[in-house]
């Protein structure tokens, strides 16, 4: 593919942005992009992985309440191989596998932000995973009946209970 731009140059940037629900793509090289101001991974004047995640954090640019919270943030450190939570932020990766733990408090609101949930439940392919999709709902199905129990919902767990038996009797078998 050339460049949208020269025409001229192979297009090794590829660009999509969304703006109000409109979305646009530019395919473009990389002498263009530096001539439209577009920033460039891996460049000088490239963002950084700090950038991106002091972004995600609101790290930079926040008000005083958000500035203390941030600083607090900022001390933690981890027990196990010494990363602080700034380190983190610079780098873009933990120490060890222990981070997850010491820099749990503050990974949530993160990982919704990037991910839009704190689960992941990964794809399936939808000849092969039909076993593994009845399971989810059956597990789903089991954890409203246990809330349904709490909350002395008896009508709705036994309806519940009756779901998941029919799923489990019809679960196909790979």
């Amino acid at each position: 593919m050339l460049c949208q731009e020269c025409g001229v140059k192979p297009a090794t940037l590829h660009f999509t942005k969304i703006v109000n629900g409109e979305k646009t793509e530019f395919h473009i090289c990389e002498s263009c992009a530096r001539e439209k101001g577009e920033l460039i991974p891996g460049t000088a004047g490239g963002f950084s992985i700090h950038s991106l995640l002091s972004g995600l954090l609101d790290l930079e640019g926040a008000g005083k309440e958000k500035n203390a919270a941030a600083q607090t943030v900022q001390g933690l450190r981890c027990e196990n191989c010494g990363m602080t939570y700034s380190q983190f932020s610079k780098l873009g990766r933990f120490g060890c596998s222990s981070c997850y733990k010491y820099f749990d408090s503050t990974l949530d609101p993160l990982f919704r932000r990037v991910h839009g949930s704190t689960a992941h439940v990964g794809k399936l392919p939808k000849r092969a995973g039909a076993q593994i999709m009845c399971k989810r709902k059956i597990d789903e199905l089991k954890q409203e009946l246990q809330q349904s129990i709490v909350e002395e919902e008896f009508e709705t767990a036994a309806e519940l209970r009756d779901q998941i038996r029919k799923l489990e009797k019809e679960m196909p078998q790979e």
